[in-house]
């Protein structure tokens, strides 16, 4: 049971009664006929069960885009409903203007809007639908909350996209060329020519040759259908925000680079795989060359969250060799932070760097060098020490790593997408890829 404003406001105008006639039994009389106009109303008011509800599910949409839950109330009654219905959702899925005042007459139908607006990855669930069915006078309503199932799957934002036309654009140069020939074991054969001063004997074609009346050699171009392993980090140190406090945190920047990655290696051709774990493995994916990769790693990256633990990297190279043992470019996208580096990455990375092309795509925060800069009081100095210190050793460790011949792709949230693009084709127009 749920009373109105206007019971209140009645009470208070028994004030009128008892100034009129003032004694304590006028207080009893008013109250008791307030009481007993409360009951008659919510004797009167139908029941909200006579209300069929049923709901359109707002499906997938990425962080930040808008979505709509749609309810439609069906009275299969034969009295009209007077409703006030709430939509509630978890606070994340953004939910606006979800109270909704409505009158169904019998047989009647309507739809209500709720606008959503999610802020948080994952799938953001309704809570329930409360009705209130008012009786004719509004004094009181039956009031009960239904539980309707619906939720929002909310995806990465994937805001590097906007990068995706021109790295595409330097693709097709890259294959539009009168490509690069080079010779020597795991390159794809291309077509055959006369041989010139210059050219490797080994690379002579013995057979051809022999039905033609010039030596013939042998091209070769680099392997199109070529595997790129892309392992996010969930652990402890993902779960740092860069930029400040109204930063992003570094695992929703680490997907974006991802993302952006994932979508030009799948246009070049390329097999993209994808492992995220920290202690265990939290996500797994084998696309096979799909040119719907960005889609389907949003999806597998959706409930992806930071736990605050060391990340196993024995327990994600397994992972790894676990997609095949052809070959492969893997990227390690992992913020460069020397205690996780030396302690949990470095022992396995030797291993690691004997069968695949290793890259680190690290997220730096621009706070560091910043703070490195201020120096005009004594407590910007300390601050200033303390970040130059953190910022050698960030270097020291990337020194290490590329004597191991791992390449470190290290920029802030921003330019960390592109800059790992264009890594990535660097190494197509090298013929390493």
């Amino acid at each position: 049971m749920v009373i109105s404003g206007r019971v209140p406001l009645l009470v208070l105008l028994g004030v009128v009664a008892v100034v009129l006639r003032p004694s304590g039994g006028t207080v009893v009389l008013w109250l008791l006929a307030v009481a007993l106009l409360v009951a008659a109303d919510l004797l009167l008011a139908p029941t909200s069960a006579a209300a069929g509800i049923t709901r359109r599910p707002p499906g997938t949409v990425r962080l930040g885009d808008p979505a709509e839950s749609r309810l439609t109330l069906t009275n299969e009654g034969r009295r009209a409903l007077r409703l006030q219905v709430r939509d509630a959702w978890q606070p994340t899925a953004g939910a606006t203007d979800n109270r909704h005042r409505l009158t169904l007459g019998a047989g009647d139908r309507q739809v209500l809007r709720t606008p959503l607006r999610p802020w948080r990855r994952g799938d953001l669930r309704a809570f329930g639908v409360t009705v209130r069915s008012w009786g004719p006078l509004h004094l009181a309503a039956k009031q009960h909350t239904y539980d309707v199932a619906g939720s929002v799957r909310s995806l990465p934002p994937f805001e590097s996209r906007k990068h995706l036309p021109s790295r595409l654009a330097r693709l097709r140069e890259l294959d539009g060329r009168a490509a690069v020939r080079i010779r020597g074991q795991g390159t794809e054969f291309d077509s055959l020519r006369e041989y010139v001063r210059g050219d490797d004997v080994r690379s002579i074609d013995w057979r051809a040759s022999a039905r033609t009346p010039h030596v013939v050699v042998r091209t070769w171009q680099p392997e199109r259908d070529r595997r790129v392993v892309l392992v996010l980090d969930t652990g402890r140190t993902a779960a740092g925000r860069v930029g400040g406090a109204d930063g992003v945190p570094r695992l929703d920047a680490a997907m974006d680079a991802a993302l952006l990655l994932a979508a030009l290696a799948a246009r070049a051709g390329d097999r993209v795989d994808f492992v995220a774990g920290d202690h265990r493995v939290r996500a797994r994916l084998r696309s096979a060359g799909a040119r719907d990769i960005a889609l389907r790693l949003q999806e597998s990256m959706a409930e992806l969250e930071p736990v605050i633990a060391e990340a196993d990297w024995d327990t994600l190279a397994g992972a790894i060799q676990g997609f095949g043992k052809q070959r492969a470019l893997v990227v390690l996208l992992t913020p460069v932070e020397p205690s996780a580096i030396q302690h949990g990455l470095l022992p396995i990375l030797p291993a690691l760097t004997q069968h695949h092309r290793v890259v680190i795509a690290s997220v730096r925060d621009p706070e560091l060098n910043l703070l490195a800069d201020q120096r005009d009081t004594l407590d910007e100095v300390y601050g200033a020490a303390a970040a130059e210190q953190e910022l050698r050793r960030r270097d020291w460790t990337s020194e290490v790593l590329q004597r191991l011949g791992v390449q470190v792709v290290d920029a802030d949230a921003e330019r960390l997408p592109p800059a790992l693009a264009d890594h990535y084709l660097m190494l197509k127009a090298q013929g390493l890829l």
